[in-house]
């Protein structure tokens, strides 16, 4: 039985990951770290990482950014593996991961569906056909409560399908500051925001008299709760070192 400690556990997403365990016999949640201790878990809840100092064997966190160095410092000091989930973190603590990555499993990635990884993959291949003739933007679309933006799937697809093309395009994120044509070395990137829409996004190659359009939808949360369950029961497994989506779905 797999011992996991959940970050952000009184959250949304905390809870179906919540959810997803209970249903998962081959694991376990021994612990949760939240500001919301009074939430009604079916395990102890504690505010800060140093209030739990039994054993554990992987973290799962869909917390905030501001609570990512104390956790990767936590994690590190007790040798546990890490499963980030959480998204919109900043250069310096995408260099804090990669650190921890040297020293115990981290498995980091903006988004855990298998759907969506697919969605990357096609992406990359198609840029790789169509290439330089067609221009490509990418929308995303999610629930008013959804801090940043765009979200941490839109600049995944984004990175692959730059590292596809030729020549490196820039990201326009805000194309209505600008009275010109759209140059053709650029993706365009747009975050839409509204009620309790789960996760959308969508990658338009527009060429020449056709329009290539390829998306994704997740109609709950669930889909990330069963993919970030399967990251921390993936991490146990393997040694020191960053991973992603691609490795789980690889091994």
């Amino acid at each position: 039985m797999i011992n996991i400690i959940l970050s952000g556990c009184s959250g949304k997403m905390g809870r179906a990951v919540t959810v997803s365990v209970c249903d998962d016999d081959r694991c376990q949640i021994v612990a949760g770290f939240d500001k919301n201790t009074s939430a009604d878990m079916p395990y102890p809840v504690f505010e800060n990482p140093s209030g739990f100092s039994e054993n554990a064997d992987v973290i799962i966190d869909f917390s905030h950014p501001s609570a990512l160095l104390p956790l990767l410092d936590y994690a590190v000091g007790r040798n546990i593996p890490a499963v980030l989930c959480t998204t919109g973190l900043t250069s310096e603590q995408i260099s804090a991961v990669m650190e921890a990555s040297k020293k115990i499993p981290v498995f980091y990635s903006g988004n855990m569906s298998l759907g969506v990884n697919l969605l990357i993959e096609l992406s990359k291949k198609a840029a790789s056909i169509l290439g330089q003739g067609f221009d490509i933007e990418i929308v995303e679309k999610h629930h008013n409560q959804k801090v940043d933006a765009p979200s941490g799937t839109a600049l995944m697809l984004a990175d692959a399908i730059s590292n596809t093309l030729e020549s490196t395009p820039k990201y326009e994120y805000d194309r209505h500051s600008k009275r010109m044509m759209r140059t053709k070395n650029e993706i365009g990137i747009h975050a839409v925001r509204g009620g309790n829409i789960v996760g959308e996004h969508e990658v338009i190659f527009a060429g020449h008299d056709e329009i290539v359009t390829l998306s994704h939808s997740a109609r709950s949360k669930e889909v990330f709760a069963v993919g970030a369950v399967n990251a921390a029961l993936f991490l146990t497994t393997v040694e020191k070192g960053l991973y992603d989506m691609a490795n789980l779905i690889q091994s």
